[in-house]
């Protein structure tokens, strides 16, 4: 029987050495060694408030900080040993630390265990994150805004079932995309307090013996507070869950977007041009140019929704405390992050770059009959029932897909024998310019409306 290998920081009570084939499958240092520099910050801070606590001697202390920061420059550097027989990131650090510094570096683990250390440490990354997925956000609804201001007075055909349904301003659609990561922004920043609380402390499952300052180590690592429960801190992943729930609702806005970048990219609308820069060819069709950023953030989206599904599916089946099922929570939770964060730079630099094709945009809107219920509208201004009115431009609209003829194409006499209410002035909501402006009201698509919303938008990017 192989005897136990002592250099297992935990092996103490084993007799014999673990399999090698376990040993490989257990190891998690190849993808969770990211986490160094949360790992290292929250020793240092575990070490200063043991020092202050006088758990350990303050030459102890300082010769772990020295340590700490001198590991660090050597993952930083690339010259780091990682060894998978060491599992993970945590007993990579702390044994190069013993080896660094001796028996002072096997002083450090007091008062904690790799349950609260890793608990900790991945609060610390996805706060890092998360800010950084907002700061992206908010500079992707910046260009949005910009983009909306240049084509507030571009209108585009306003789609429902992908049908014509009635014309809108470029500006206005662009600021619908805005709102949808205003909702996104208010998610991520509502997540984020929940996750902001701090699990070191709480060690394994029950706390520690010895006379820790939880909030001293609160303080230095920029929680708002310690959690208030050591069973659920060191088992708790809701707010990676919380993390990944919210990505998957963002890259489903993303998604949603691709899908109208690629149809108005495609020469059978031609209503953008997308900056070449963005954009890849074909292995055999020279004259390609394909929409690949906008395909592969909604084919990301299918990735961040199924790190969700693994995140929720691995938590569900878990007792309290701490179990090594969530070895696995990093690499879905690092994918999300990861597919968020690139997706929204990518986002933030694509479309407010592209050109916007407005001639082809306005014989578009030009038609389907797209200014249909603005007809209707005026004869209810003139006193037609609303249900007798649309049966009335219903008989129109036959008649004009009967002869190839938009409404605003048909002469006034035509037009009036569907109804002696028309006059000479329906002409002017027939416009694409009459339907859009007509809709002057908050919310709505006239482009007074979305220039105030385009002020609002700016007041409110510039003050937060």
């Amino acid at each position: 029987m192989a005897k136990a290998d002592k250099n297992t920081l935990w092996s103490g009570r084993f007799s014999e050495a673990t399999d090698a084939f376990v040993a490989q499958f257990s190891a998690s240092e190849h993808f969770d060694r990211r986490l160094y520099r949360e790992d290292i910050r929250g020793s240092k801070a575990h070490a200063r408030m043991l020092a202050h606590q006088g758990v350990i001697s303050q030459d102890d202390a300082d010769a772990i900080l020295e340590g700490l920061d001198a590991i660090a420059a050597e993952i930083e550097a690339g010259e780091f040993p990682w060894d998978p027989a060491l599992e993970d990131v945590h007993m990579n650090i702390e044994a190069r630390l013993t080896e660094r510094i001796g028996e002072a570096g096997k002083r450090l683990h007091t008062g904690r265990s790799r349950n609260d250390q890793i608990a900790t440490d991945i609060r610390l990354w996805l706060r890092t994150a998360t800010d950084e997925s907002i700061g992206l956000l908010r500079r992707f609804q910046a260009g949005l805004v910009d983009l909306a201001e240049r084509e507030v007075d571009t209108i585009i055909p306003g789609f429902t079932h992908l049908q014509v349904a009635q014309p809108v301003s470029f500006g206005h659609h662009m600021m619908a995309w805005y709102e949808m990561l205003t909702r996104d922004e208010a998610r991520l920043a509502d997540a984020r307090v929940r996750l902001n609380q701090m699990p070191l402390g709480s060690a394994a499952l029950a706390g520690t013996t010895f006379n820790i300052d939880r909030g001293m180590t609160c303080e230095a690592l920029a929680f708002d507070a310690p959690t208030r429960n050591s069973l659920d801190a060191v088992s708790d992943r809701d707010f990676a869950i919380e993390f990944a729930s919210t990505a998957a609702l963002v890259m489903t806005h993303l998604s949603r977007m691709a899908e109208e970048l690629v149809l108005w990219a495609s020469p059978l609308t031609g209503f953008i041009e997308l900056p070449d820069r963005f954009c890849t060819g074909s292995s055999i069709m020279p004259q390609k140019k394909n929409p690949d950023v906008a395909e592969l953030v909604r084919g990301k989206s299918a990735r961040v929704h199924g790190a969700l599904h693994t995140l929720l599916t691995l938590m569900k089946g878990q007792a309290l405390a701490y179990n090594r099922d969530n070895q696995e929570d990093k690499e879905p939770l690092f994918d999300a992050a990861d597919a968020l964060r690139d997706s929204l730079r990518a986002f933030a630099d694509m479309v407010p770059a592209m050109t916007v094709n407005r001639d082809r945009t306005r014989a578009a809107a030009r038609e389907g009959f797209a200014t249909a219920t603005d007809l209707a509208d005026y004869l209810v201004r003139k006193g037609v029932a609303f249900r007798d009115a649309h049966a009335i431009v219903g008989q129109a609209v036959a008649a004009g897909v009967a002869s190839g003829r938009d409404l605003a194409d048909m002469p006034l006499a035509e037009l009036q024998g569907f109804s002696a209410l028309i006059e000479a002035d329906v002409y002017e909501v027939l416009t694409l310019e009459g339907s859009v402006a007509a809709r002057d009201h908050f919310g709505g698509t006239a482009p007074a409306q979305v220039r105030a919303r385009i002020a609002e938008a700016r007041a409110r990017l510039a003050e937060d």
